[in-house]
């Protein structure tokens, strides 16, 4: 439901679209819309969004907003990052109110798993 004045979309550059869309799906289980050869979308992820084909990626050391994503199994989650090509730029650490990791994914966007 959207709702006045609250983030409601959050759009990543991609410059291997189709890597980074198996990523999200083998490791979240994430089902996307493409639209076009350069457009894929996600949904119901707590947060919609999508991908679009460009040479750039975010990442924290550059300034970009982080993008976190829960887990129920920290441990786990990692282990499915690295598994599915994933790159591990901050293991797992201690932070108050929990813990979690920061991964890169195929295109080399950074994004962050937590877990009580």
């Amino acid at each position: 439901m959207k709702k006045h004045h609250q983030i409601n979309y959050v759009e990543f550059p991609a410059a291997q679209l189709s890597k980074t869309k198996a990523f999200f799906e083998r490791v979240f289980g994430w089902s996307f819309i493409d639209y076009g050869d350069e457009y894929t979308a996600f949904s119901e992820q707590g947060l919609d969004g999508g991908f679009y084909a460009a040479p750039l990626f975010s990442q924290v050391e550059k300034g970009s907003a982080l993008i976190v994503i829960y887990s129920d199994n920290l441990e786990a989650t990692e282990q499915a990052v690295i598994a599915a090509g994933g790159v591990i730029v901050k293991p797992i650490f201690s932070f108050p109110g929990g813990r979690r990791f920061h991964f890169t994914e195929p295109s080399g966007n950074e994004l962050a798993v937590w877990s009580e």
